[in-house]
C-alpha cells in the first residue's frame, strides 16, 4: 500500500502543475536503474546521539522509464549502507530490526539536513507512516528557529495505525532532544517513545486513507491507544481516499490477461474466467460464479469470518479460488479445504503478481470481510474487473462500495456492518441470486466498471490539504 502510494501520489501531483521531490531511504531493494540513480557527489553530516554520522546522497527520477515528454519527478534517496542495506526494510521475518529506532530517527534528521544542503525549501513535506513521525517534531523543536524551513508546514498520512514506531526510553538521545518532548503531551505513550504519536501530535494537518478510517480511529475499537490523541486533533485531521494505477490494472490494457475486455464489450471476461479456472484445475461454467480473495491471510482481513463459512459456502452453487499467505493455521485450513473440495476449490498459497491479475479478472466476485481496514485496493481493482466486491463495511470499503439496489440499479457491490460468519454467509447468498439474474449482474458489473478511483482525484485533495497545511504556518 505505501509503496503503491509513494510512487503514484508524486506522478499525480506533478501532473496537476506541483513541484514535487520524493526523498527515501537507498534500501537495499532499491532497483537502481529504474530510477536511473546517480551519486550527486554530496554526502551530509547528521547529529545522532553524541556523533556526527556521514550519509551519502543518491538521485534518480520517479518516472525516468517513460518518455521524455513528462517531466521528470527527483527522488533523492539517503544512502548509509550500516542502516538501509539490508535483506529487509524494516525487520526480518522473526521480527522487527532492533536498530529500528536509531535507523529512521536518523533518517528523519537526515530529510532535513539533505533539504538544506542541496537549497530544496519545500512549502510542505507530506510524510508518510512512524518512519517519518520525528520529521515534523523536528521541524517544531530543534528546527523551528531555523530561517531556511520558516514558511515549511507538514502534512502526516497514517496508512495503518497499528504500526507506531513504539520504543524504549532510553533511546531518547538518539533524538537529541530535551526530555520535556517525553511527556503525555509529546512522544511519550506509556513509559515507550511512540514516534508516531510524535507526526500525530507536531504536524500541521493530518490524514488518512479513507474517510470512515479517520472517524473509526477517533473511536477506542480502532484507535490503537491513540484515540485520544487523534480526538484532540480532530479539526486537523482528514481522510483521503488512495487512488489506484490503471495504466496498472485495466482489463482493457492488462498485459497478463488471457483476453481484453470493456464494459462495453464484456465477452473477454468469460475467456479470463476460463484461463482462470484452468490453472486451478477447475471446470468453468457461466452459471456458476467463482468467489476469489487474494489476501495476506491474517485475522484483520476476516479469515476468523471465512474460516467459520467455509463447509457452508461449498454447499453453495460455487467456486472458490484463493490467493494468498499469512498466518500458518490459515495456510493448514485452506490447504485441507482444497483437499476436502478438489472440484470446487482452488488454492494457491504465495504470492504471484500476474496470477492477482488472472483472479481480478476471472472471478466473479471478491471476498473482503475485513475487521478493519483503513484504506483496501483489491476492492478498486475488482470494480475495474467488473469482479464485484463483497466487503464489510469498515474503513476504506464502507466509501468506495455501495450496496446494490435494484429498484435504481445503483450500487457496486454487496456490503455488510455486523462483524460476523452469519452475516457474511447471508451477503455471499445475495449476490449468489443475483448473479442468477444476467440482466441485474451485467447492470452491476457495468456500475462497478464505470467508477473511477485515478490517483488524479486524490492529487486535487491533496493540493487543497497542502493549503490548509500551510495556512496553520501563517
Amino acid at each position: 500500500g505505501l509503496a503503491d502510494v509513494s510512487g503514484a501520489l508524486p506522478k499525480a501531483l506533478e501532473k496537476l502543475g506541483e513541484d514535487v521531490t520524493a526523498i527515501m531511504p537507498k534500501y537495499r531493494a532499491v532497483d537502481d536503474k529504474k530510477f536511473g540513480l546517480e551519486y550527486t557527489g554530496i554526502n551530509i553530516q547528521v547529529p545522532i546521539s553524541n556523533r556526527i554520522e556521514e550519509a551519502k546522497i543518491y538521485k534518480g527520477y520517479i518516472n525516468s522509464h517513460q518518455p521524455v515528454a513528462n517531466k521528470e519527478i527527483p527522488i533523492y534517496f539517503i544512502d548509509k549502507k550500516e542502516y538501509y542495506d539490508r535483506p529487509y526494510l524494516y525487520g526480518t521475518p522473526a521480527g522487527d530490526y532492533p536498530d529500528n529506532a536509531e535507523r529512521f530517527i536518523y533518517f528523519d534528521r537526515a530529510i532535513l539536513e539533505t533539504c538544506k544542503t542541496i537549497g530544496l525549501k519545500p512549502d510542505v513535506i507530506h510524510c508518510h507512516d512512524w518512519q517519518t513521525g520525528m520529521v515534523p517534531v523536528y521541524l517544531k523543536t530543534l528546527y523551528k528557529d531555523d530561517p531556511f524551513f520558516k514558511d515549511t508546514s507538514t502534512l502526516f498520512t497514517v496508512h495503518n495505525l497499528g504500526y507506531q514506531g513504539l520504543f524504549w526510553h532510553l533511546d531518547m538521545h538518539l533524538t537529541n532532544l530535551g526530555w520535556d518532548i517525553f511527556s503525555p503531551d509529546g512522544i511519550e505513550f506509556y513509559g515507550k517513545i511512540n514516534i508516531l504519536k510524535g507526526g500525530l501530535v507536531y504536524s500541521d494537518a493530518i490524514t488518512t486513507v479513507s474517510k470512515t478510517y479517520s472517524q473509526e480511529i477517533q473511536t477506542k475499537e480502532y484507535g490503537c491507544g491513540l484515540d485520544g490523541v487523534l480526538r484532540k486533533r480532530k479539526d486537523d485531521l482528514y481522510g483521503v481516499e488512495n487512488g489506484i494505477d490503471y495504466e496498472e490494472w485495466n482489463p482493457a490494457t492488462d498485459k497478463y490477461l488471457s483476453a481484453k475486455y470493456l464494459k462495453e464489450n464484456l465477452s473477454g471476461k468469460w475467456d479470463c474466467k476460463k484461463d482462470l479456472l484452468n490453472i486451478y484445475g477447475l471446470k468453468a461454467s457461466k452459471e456458476v460464479p467463482v468467489l476469489s480473495v487474494i489476501s495476506r491471510l491474517a485475522d484483520q482481513k476476516g479469515f476468523d469470518l471465512i474460516a467459520e463459512i467455509m463447509d457452508d459456502l461449498m454447499k453453495l452453487d460455487v467456486q472458490f479460488v484463493l490467493l494468498g499467505t499469512g498466518e500458518d493455521k490459515y495456510h493448514k485450513l485452506f490447504e485441507d479445504i482444497g483437499k476436502k473440495y478438489p472440484s470446487k476449490a482452488g488454492i494457491k498459497i504465495g504470492f504471484d503478481n500476474a496470477l492477482a491479475h488472472k483472479i481480478e479478472a476471472g472471478a466473479d466476485m471478491f471476498l473482503m470481510p475485513s475487521r478493519y481496514e483503513p484504506c483496501g485496493l483489491n476492492q478498486l481493482y475488482s470494480l475495474k474487473y467488473g469482479t464485484i466486491p463483497i466487503v464489510r463495511a469498515t474503513g476504506g470499503l464502507n466509501d468506495t462500495i455501495e450496496n446494490y439496489d435494484p429498484a435504481r440499479k445503483s450500487g457496486n457491490g454487496f456490503k455488510f456492518t455486523e462483524y460476523s460468519s452469519k452475516t457474511l454467509l447471508t451477503t455471499i447468498k445475495t449476490a449468489v441470486d443475483f448473479y442468477k439474474d444476467k440482466s441485474q449482474w451485467n447492470r452491476l458489473m457495468i456500475n462497478a466498471m464505470g467508477e473511477d478511483f485515478s490517483w488524479s482525484h486524490s492529487a486535487r485533495e491533496y493540493v487543497e490539504l497542502y493549503k490548509k497545511a500551510k495556512a496553520k504556518k501563517g
